[in-house]
């Protein structure tokens, strides 16, 4: 049994595996139907198909955004010899919002 040209691979199903009753018609490419309006579908589909058509050169400029990290981006680099020291460099150096704590 083939695929559909363009369908992707169901998770966790062999080729020839079928889908249960109860979850037919509830997923559609990964996303559950019904949580998606129409409208919004269209539009995401659109969006792709759009940045798929540009080059790869301009679709990877804007793939990446540059946030800017304080403490972090302000040396080069930082070596440390065992994690300990790195953890507690970061407990008592870093905004607790970037999430490098134990505690954020």
């Amino acid at each position: 049994m083939g695929r559909a040209p363009g369908a992707l691979p169901q998770r966790g199903r062999s080729a020839g595996e079928s889908v249960p009753p109860t979850a037919r018609g509830r997923y559609t490419r990964g996303v559950m139907a019904a949580s998606v309006p129409p409208e919004q579908n269209r539009e995401w589909e659109e969006e792709f198909a759009a940045a798929a058509r540009r080059p790869l050169r301009q679709r990877f400029r804007y793939a990446f955004i540059r946030t800017y990290k304080p403490v972090l981006d302000d040396a080069r680099f930082r070596a440390f010899s065992t994690t300990r020291e790195y953890r507690e460099w970061c407990e008592q150096n870093l905004p607790s919002w970037l999430g490098y704590g134990r505690e954020v």
